[in-house]
């Protein structure tokens, strides 16, 4: 084998050309060779990839050499990039460096008269954030066409946040850098994006079930629908002192759909029927807040409260203990016990509230405090329980709830009891006695809330 050593081969003419064998020969460049290009090459070494540029940042508008490929950096704007005259197999790599195309686009321009695709009378941009672009000239009539585009956020770039929908507003409503989502009726939170940091995927909730209704005749006021209340590592919003974190039940999200049921208020006690009806379940993903009990009623020789997430009052005049709250049990507590009541006062006990329990009825009945939170980002009661009825005269009531969700009770031969705060939970004031003994008032139905952080 001969070999050949020299520092440089040149025709033998001004630029002229140098061939370098015959058609079929093979040149082999044995391995840790390099081959560096000054130049511009055309005919071979090209397979569809650029030579990235990392030492410059494209920031402003610049023109672009065909074989390389570009970071273009638009967090200060939007950019231009100029495209090269075009020959056939030129080919320009484009990146959206910092996430940021879709705020700021990027602006192809050919060179003079030559057409992207086709041609067009304006000239296209790039708005994908995360976008990738990889530009071939192919001919005069098609020009530069896209052989491969994607978008991809690089593992080490910006942050990924929960993006999710349901309730109302769908899409959530905004609170600085958090989202809420308000479900008053059947529907699904749907996750279509989880985010980057695990603790933000830990959401705050509040699941509040419907209250019930107070009880017929002089009837004790209706217990509340059950409170329940996480919030998540993440937010940083004032909870109520019911925040189940730590200790209570953590829902951590992933991009899937969530069942949202919500509890309807307690039925008022019908002419056969003695107790006020309870309300129903609220429930999101684990979580379910279960319904009030109704308040306790004289008819049909049934005197207490029912039990439930908080227990209703008992009825006036007779020995009547209040149902039991936090039923079934959960931790923190859903709710307390109703009132209970004893001879011979006139009138009948309060429902339970999410914190406090109802009144007995020497105190007036009534309903216990609810709870207070600030997860809508502003602070608003829920879960308090109704006022219990009276049989004193026709001016004398129950007290209603503190907290405003739960109903006053019922005056003597009057119809004055008022129903439980709709979608807070609230329960229904106990009816007066006397004068055809009215029913006790519905309960309020209950409500599910979402908190998460979406930027």
């Amino acid at each position: 084998m001969s070999e050949v050593k020299v520092n440089k081969i040149s025709p033998r003419t001004a630029c002229g050309t140098v061939t370098l064998g015959d058609s079929g020969d093979t040149f082999t460049i044995p391995s840790g060779a390099t081959i560096t290009n000054n130049g511009t090459q055309t005919g071979f070494g090209r397979t569809g990839t650029v030579n990235w540029d990392t030492a410059s940042i494209k920031t402003a508008e610049f023109t672009a050499v065909s074989g390389n490929g570009y970071f273009v950096n638009t967090t200060g704007g939007a950019v231009t990039v100029n495209l090269p005259a075009g020959s056939a197999g030129d080919i320009v790599g484009l990146k959206d460096y910092a996430g940021t195309w879709d705020s700021y686009a990027v602006t192809l321009n050919p060179d003079g008269s030559e057409k992207i695709g086709g041609g067009s009378a304006v000239d296209p941009t790039l708005t994908s954030e995360g976008g990738a672009v990889l530009l071939v000239y192919v001919d005069g009539t098609q020009g530069w066409l896209t052989t491969a585009e994607s978008v991809t956020t690089s593992p080490s770039g910006k942050e990924n946040f929960i993006v999710a929908t349901g309730g109302t507003p769908c899409a959530g409503a905004t609170s600085g850098d958090y989202k809420i989502h308000t479900f008053t009726g059947v529907g699904t939170f749907c996750v279509s994006q989880v985010g980057t940091t695990a603790a933000n995927n830990i959401i705050s909730y509040v699941v509040v079930a419907g209250g019930a209704a107070g009880g017929k005749g002089a009837g004790g006021g209706g217990g509340a629908g059950g409170f329940r209340e996480y919030k998540g590592p993440a937010d940083c919003y004032t909870a109520s002192p019911l925040n189940g974190n730590p200790g209570g039940t953590a829902i951590t999200v992933t991009a899937t759909g969530y069942p949202i049921a919500i509890g309807a208020a307690g039925a008022a006690p019908g002419a056969c029927t003695s107790r006020g009806g309870s309300g129903g379940v609220s429930s999101f993903s684990t979580v379910t807040s279960d319904g009030g009990g109704g308040g306790g009623s004289g008819h049909a020789s049934v005197f207490p409260g029912n039990p439930g997430a908080s227990g209703g009052g008992g009825r006036s005049n007779v020995c009547a203990p209040g149902g039991t709250g936090n039923t079934p049990p959960t931790s923190p507590a859903q709710g307390t016990d109703g009132g209970t009541s004893s001879p011979p006062t006139n009138r009948a006990s309060g429902g339970g509230g999410a914190t406090v329990a109802g009144q007995t009825n020497p105190a007036g009945g009534a309903g216990g405090v609810g709870a207070t939170t600030c997860i809508t980002a502003s602070p608003v009661a829920y879960a308090g329980g109704g006022g219990g009825g009276s049989n004193s005269g026709p001016t004398s009531a129950g007290g209603a709830s503190p907290c405003g969700t739960g109903g006053i009770g019922g005056p003597n031969c009057s119809t004055g009891q008022a129903a439980g705060a709709t979608n807070k939970g609230g329960g229904g004031g106990g009816g007066g006695g006397g004068g055809g003994s009215p029913c006790g008032a519905l309960g309020g139905s209950g409500v599910v809330i979402i908190r998460y952080k979406f930027q």
